[in-house]
């Protein structure tokens, strides 16, 4: 198996006759998944989302795909194919679409309309066009066939790219559930056919590769559900994904059957089911949803709440609830039912939301609890088999951290695909099919690009480290005034902390230090600003650090009158 090496340059002129496929996000990671492929020098990217921050993010709304790579060549992407639409594909579509508005955007009807109504908020109009299973659609030089996966999300495609060099079949997030809720099967006669005429590169998802066996049918949850419903004796309130149709429908059908109405609350929630209804892909029974307004007038045991934040977003309408910042407080006896599994690395955010709202009465029903949700992605059993199926004669696992990818190319080895054509690359890492074997050619900047609130990349490493500092340490300020022409003192230093646990009044200890300094600089004749800042920093951060084992931001001003 081929894998990336930290000392990789930039890739060399793609040869002629050969495909590049640059994956700019999604690997490594669960998130951000965007890959770049590139044949004759015209461009089809697949997907473009965003990854949503952790804890050591402080402030940072959204992360993106750098889009350095291609900025010089926004004129030879031919199309963007949205493979389905969650947020990790989609999100990341009106930030590119502001380089360049005019990038035809190509995904199944419910892709396009969720991705619309998103771009509708960034003022953009864009081109698209509606693909569906079974289409087959010339984007400049790829030929592009679209394949029906079963996903979390109703109208999900994998994606044939076909091109001299060969074909390349891309995923999606997809699983093989036999008993789909809508009886919309992944289309593995297609996969058939396709291994048939010859798959050069396969790139799969990877983000249950690790989990053994199979993953159990949507319908195995309903039963679950009711159940849920039959013992709930208050409100229940339920956390989903803003894009989980399969999972608000079950949810639906439980609370019309109970007797109760549902109300949608948070813009995303609202705007999606209003879109997924429209489409038809939600069936809701006349007099159901209503108006969170109007459910004060009903009694606690006829109402359901669908609202976002099951991944303990700290901004999400649950999270809120749980820290009583919301207008809806919940109560003793409420149940909140978690519809949706952990992402890695928000463990933490969703037991401490569990905890808030344990603590003010709530059942809270989750997945290490009751089986009320199932994974959107294909068990390891499940891709034993599609690789059997597919038979490519490379691969090149996709979506998810390092530990899925390499348990994804452990069972494309198992299943015949020799290790020499096994990619395990990382963002960034360009691999390039050339003479039907796939290898690593290079490296190009792929790292994170920051969204707080309406910048764009403002925010890098330093201002993050800043605001970690900030938030473990707290800051000192120190305002000194000083004699332009002496260098005498002539006010201050006045020393004021804030979240360093340390009193004001501890700092008359120091404050003979730090005058000493500034007096012996001056004898000198060091009378610049900014060395005297420096040597107030040091000072008072020595003394900090020797007496309390602390490490807050020292802010020093100097002033010269």
């Amino acid at each position: 198996m081929s894998h990336p090496h930290p000392e990789l340059g930039p890739p060399p002129p793609l040869p002629q006759g050969g495909l590049r496929v640059t994956p700019l996000g999604g690997l490594g990671e669960i998130g951000r998944n965007m890959t770049v492929f590139e044949y004759g020098g015209r461009l089809l990217i697949v997907d473009c989302g965003v990854l949503f921050p952790e804890e050591e993010q402080p402030g940072i709304d959204l992360i993106l795909p750098d889009f350095s790579s291609i900025r010089d060549r926004l004129d030879d992407i031919e199309g963007i194919v949205l493979t389905h639409g969650h947020e990790d594909h989609i999100g990341g579509v009106p930030y590119l679409l502001r380089e360049k508005a005019d990038i035809p955007l190509i995904g199944s009807k419910l892709t396009l309309a969720l991705i619309e109504a998103k771009l509708q908020e960034h003022r953009i109009r864009p081109y698209t066009l509606e693909v569906a299973e079974g289409h087959r659609e010339r984007i400049g030089p790829f030929d592009c066939e679209f394949v029906a996966v079963n996903h979390s999300i109703p109208d999900a495609l994998a994606v044939a790219i076909r091109t001299p060099a060969g074909m390349a079949v891309h995923t999606g997030d997809f699983k093989m559930d036999q008993l789909p809720l809508d009886n919309r099967l992944t289309d593995l006669h297609a996969f058939a056919r396709l291994s048939e005429e010859g798959i050069d590169l396969l790139l799969a998802d990877s983000t249950n590769a690790e989990v053994p066996g199979f993953v159990p049918p949507e319908r195995e949850i309903s039963g679950v559900l009711r159940q849920v419903f039959a013992g709930a004796r208050k409100r229940i309130i339920v956390a989903s994904f803003a894009s989980h149709v399969h999972r608000i429908q079950q949810i639906l059908d439980a609370a019309y059957e109970y007797g109760r109405r549902v109300a949608f609350v948070g813009r995303s929630m609202v705007r999606n089911m209003g879109i997924a209804r429209d489409l038809g892909y939600l069936k809701v029974p006349p007099g159901l949803v209503v108006d969170v307004k109007t459910l004060d007038d009903l009694p606690d045991s006829e109402v359901v709440l669908v609202c976002t934040g099951s991944q303990g977003e700290p901004m999400a309408a649950l999270s809120r609830m749980a820290n009583r910042d919301h207008q809806i407080r919940i109560v003793e006896g409420d149940t909140v039912i978690l519809a949706s599994s952990l992402i890695p690395g928000n463990e933490n955010a969703v037991y401490r939301v569990i905890n808030g709202l344990t603590r003010w009465g709530a059942n809270v029903v989750h997945k290490g609890n009751a089986k009320v949700h199932v994974s959107g992605h294909a068990s390891a059993g499940e891709l034993l088999y599609f690789y059997n199926i597919c038979r490519p004669k490379n691969l090149m696992p996709v979506h998810g951290e390092w530990r899925h990818l390499r348990a994804n190319a452990e069972l494309g080895a198992l299943t015949g695909v020799p290790h020499d054509r096994i990619v395990i690359a990382e963002d960034g890492v360009v691999v390039d099919l050339v003479g039907g074997k796939a290898k690593i050619s290079g490296k190009v900047q792929a790292g994170y690009v920051y969204v707080d609130g309406l910048s764009v990349g403002g925010v890098g490493e330093p201002a993050l480290k800043d605001r970690k500092i900030l938030g473990d340490e707290g800051i000192i300020s120190v305002f000194v005034v000083m004699d332009a022409s002496t260098g005498k003192i002539t006010g201050g230093p006045h020393i004021q902390a804030r979240g360093s646990g340390i009193d004001d009044s501890a700092f008359g200890a120091v404050l003979p230090k730090v005058v000493e300094a500034l007096e012996r600089s001056a004898q000198d004749g060091v009378v610049e600003p900014h060395q005297l800042q420096q040597l107030v920093r040091r000072t008072l951060g020595k003394w900090v650090s020797d007496t309390y084992r602390r490490r807050p931001m020292i802010l020093p001003v100097v002033v010269e009158v």
